[in-house]
């Protein structure tokens, strides 16, 4: 991703995290969320790296239901307000995370790599999988449906977020 698209996706998303945090997920998301948290829970996992937590509510869930939960955003505001509720963050592109090998026993992707152009999909892929520990879990969410990469006509960011 070049310097300047990162720079677009830092200031659209530091701009919107009051809105995004307080705007409610849609019930599919928290149904799914709940259902990956029971997956965690049933398997004895307890710790779960948010990546692209945006203002931390999914990680805060997680919190609450007893494992540990780490957040990681290319917004430093957003990263700032998952700090404001106690949960540990981290300004970190997912093609640059920095975590020692089996930090984690799960990741979890509410949509965030679609904000990634394709060919950098691999490298987040392989900055993520050491991470988790062997046999740990990946949860990966793609809204949207769209085969398209570029700004969307639908995008209410500004500047718009590439998806």
């Amino acid at each position: 991703m070049s310097r300047n698209l990162r720079a677009i996706l830092r200031e659209s998303y530091d701009r919107r995290a009051e809105e995004r945090d307080a705007k409610p997920a849609p019930d599919w998301e928290l149904r799914e969320r709940g259902a990956f948290c029971e997956l965690l829970r049933r398997e004895r996992r307890h710790s779960v790296l948010d990546l692209g937590a945006a203002t931390g509510t999914d990680a805060e869930f997680f919190r609450e239901n007893g494992l540990d939960a780490v957040c990681v955003d290319l917004s430093p505001e957003m990263i700032r307000r998952c700090r404001e509720k106690g949960l540990r963050g981290h300004v970190m592109h997912l093609t640059d995370l920095r975590f020692p090998e089996g930090s984690f026993d799960a990741a979890y992707a509410e949509n965030s790599l679609v904000h990634l152009p394709k060919a950098e999909l691999p490298a987040a892929l392989r900055r993520i999988s050491p991470i988790v520990m062997p046999g740990g879990l990946f949860y990966v969410a793609l809204d949207g449906g769209y085969e398209f990469e570029g700004e969307g006509e639908w995008d209410t960011y500004d500047p718009r977020v590439h998806g």
